[in-house]
């Protein structure tokens, strides 16, 4: 018989971008507000939650942000699984450009109360830890938003931020998390 370490056991991270919001559709950049879902974003969540409830998950993590919170109640639900919140999965705090209309703000300088992107890349590493200690060997859903979702990808691949292609509402990237503790 074989068994398994505890240290060696793999998690599955199945990472989600919330749905489209109202601030999505009008160009908003919605940073660290609460944000609302549309209703072709509630929709979007539907569709997924269909095509999650055929799969075992073991535990749901959202941003404690609204529109994300509401997103991964709505995948949650047929699991009858409750939703962990945790402001690590926070989209970037833009400081001074949030609320603002994205296409004014091209060639803008950027305010300095913006999030760095150190700050939001060691977000994406405590995010990952945070896991690696709560949910070893589990499978997990975590809506987060689309700037700290690529934070997190770009930390798992070793890559840029640049390097990893931007995510649509209520699509999913999934991790293989193998932690080897010594």
């Amino acid at each position: 018989m074989q068994t398994t370490k505890k240290n060696d056991m793999q998690t599955t991270l199945l990472l989600v971008r919330h749905g489209e919001t109202v601030d999505n559709v009008n160009q908003i950049m919605q940073g660290q507000t609460q944000g609302m879902l549309t209703d072709s974003g509630i929709a979007q969540a539907k569709r997924l939650a269909q095509e999650l409830a055929k799969e075992r998950i073991d535990a749901f993590v959202s941003s404690d942000l609204k529109r994300s919170v509401d997103t991964c109640c709505i995948l949650a639900a047929p699991h009858g699984l409750s939703v962990v919140q945790t402001p690590l999965l926070r989209e970037r705090d833009w400081g001074g450009f949030t609320g603002r209309f994205i296409p004014d703000l091209k060639g803008e300088t950027w305010p300095d109360d913006i999030e760095t992107l150190d700050q939001l890349m060691s977000r994406a590493r405590l995010f990952l830890r945070f896991i690696h200690e709560n949910y070893e060997g589990k499978r997990v859903v975590a809506v987060g938003h689309g700037i700290i979702n690529k934070a997190i990808q770009a930390v798992y691949f070793g890559k840029t931020m640049r390097e990893i292609p931007r995510m649509t509402n209520a699509e999913v990237r999934c991790l293989t998390l193998k932690q080897s503790l010594p």
